[in-house]
């Protein structure tokens, strides 16, 4: 049976309508004797002095009653009802005891429909037990069953009424932040990482105390596999590695993913333990920049893609450029920033730059839509970290760096004059250093630019 279960087939429209939850035409006997059979499977086993668990096996008829209570569990009145018969704590009854993954995850995905509406969600996170196991449901091993899981954690960590409520239990159970390191830094599935990221994203988002204390977590100790030992001596899993290994297996399949990733590694570098632990780990440091650089330079905005390419990829551009420009200008020196070594930054920049200018003329003279105001936002914040990322690498330009440029293409006087006039509005100072620059390498093209960069003081 592939579809939801029938309603009453009596013709009288009265007992129809009572055996209705609310306005659905879901019939309450049908929910009470599924819940019944859950609540009986929980009992036997109780009584079984052979199991003290729920049978790895599942009834066949059972699953499929249990999917449609899943399925039927997105309409408000439906998740009312299954909290008025107590469902919550039935299921707290039935994962509690259950060998079967596939049981797990139903019950789990079950309380996520009904996380989705305010007073379900409510009783869902008052209720103790349940949130405990649903942490501990975090070191669980069945993929489903985590994705369920994580996606029931982020609704109720979205919701400002029980918001506080969970952040403190995950305060206290530290081993949400093991495991969640872990999935991320071993997993291939693809909707897990997605969501696991987006969970992590909103915890930092709402919590910057929590982020520091999950950072400083793995920069105590040695990193070494999760489970590996029970010794609590051992070291735990690294934020920022963790983060890396979910961005590269997401790279490709996942746009979205990467794009949840990158923004999770720049809220960490917006506090000064997040870029320590990235620049003081030569390692990481290293993996990080190399990482970001690709993905820049050889990944994003290429030669031959449509202008219009950068309305797809700006808020992942903008995340990635942001944490290499605090990379660039950390106190603590590494030769893989050097920028004799990251010239090809300046050509992937001014391609973000031209196709920037493109949308933007695009939208020149003409009525926006919302969503079109939106992106048009979203590329400004686009350009202002590329702007400031572009000042920082011409702060560190030398003579011979711009001989080695002009010998590689990657400076000549229309790529120039596209960086200096999106980069003049905002710092004036580092298009006069680079005009000062350039005129070592190449005197000529210096006074050229000089000559053309008089002009946006004029218009200014």
């Amino acid at each position: 049976m592939d579809r939801n279960p029938s309603p009453p087939t009596s013709d009288d429209e009265e007992a129809q309508t009572e055996d209705s939850i609310g306005s659905t035409v879901y019939s309450k006997h049908w929910f009470f004797s599924t819940l019944t059979k859950l609540i009986e499977l929980v009992t036997e086993k109780d009584k079984s002095p052979a199991a003290d668990e729920i049978s790895v096996e599942l009834e066949e008829d059972l699953e499929n009653d249990i999917c449609k209570v899943w399925d039927m569990s997105m309409n408000e009145e439906v998740a009312l009802f299954l909290l008025e018969f107590n469902a919550p704590e039935i299921f707290l009854g039935v994962i509690s005891k259950s060998k079967c993954n596939r049981l797990t995850e139903m019950c789990v995905g079950i309380l996520g429909n009904m996380a989705c509406f305010q007073e379900t969600c409510l009783a869902i996170s008052n209720n103790e037990n349940l949130g405990e196991i649903l942490l501990l449901l975090m070191c669980d091993t069945d993929p489903p069953t985590l994705l369920e899981t994580t996606r029931l954690l982020l609704t109720c960590v979205s919701q400002d009424d029980v918001m506080r409520t969970w952040l403190g239990r995950i305060r206290k159970q530290l081993s949400v932040r093991d495991n969640l390191c872990f999935i991320m830094s071993s997993s291939t599935n693809g909707d897990l990482l997605l969501k696991v990221g987006e969970l992590m994203d909103k915890l930092f988002d709402v919590d910057e105390d929590l982020m520091i204390d999950w950072i400083k977590a793995g920069c105590q100790r040695p990193e070494t596999p999760l489970n590996d030992s029970e010794d609590e001596q051992s070291g735990v899993i690294g934020l920022v590695p963790s983060l890396l290994e979910a961005a590269k297996q997401l790279k490709y399949d996942t746009p979205d993913g990467l794009d949840v990733y990158m923004h999770i590694l720049q809220l960490v570098t917006t506090v000064e333990e997040g870029i320590q632990s990235i620049v003081q780990s030569p390692e990481d440091g290293k993996q990080t920049w190399e990482f970001l650089f690709d993905l820049t330079c050889r990944h994003f905005c290429q030669p031959g893609d449509p202008p219009l390419i950068v309305q797809e990829q700006k808020s992942t551009l903008s995340s990635i450029l942001a944490v290499m420009s605090v990379m660039f200008t950390s106190q603590i020196e590494h030769q893989y920033t050097e920028i004799g070594k990251n010239l090809t930054l300046i050509e992937s920049l001014t391609r973000i730059f031209e196709n920037v200018e493109a949308c933007q003329r695009k939208n020149e003279d003409k009525q926006l839509s919302d969503r079109e105001v939106s992106e048009g936002f979203h590329l400004r914040i686009l350009k202002d970290v590329c702007c400031e990322f572009l000042a920082n690498i011409f702060s560190q330009l030398t003579k011979e760096n711009i001989l080695e440029a002009l010998k590689q293409g990657q400076i000549t006087e229309e790529k120039s004059l596209c960086l200096l006039r999106n980069l003049f509005p905002l710092y004036p100072e580092s298009v006069n250093s680079f005009i000062v620059a350039l005129g070592e390498a190449d005197q000529t093209l210096s006074e050229t630019l000089k000559k053309k960069v008089s002009t946006f003081r004029a218009g200014s």
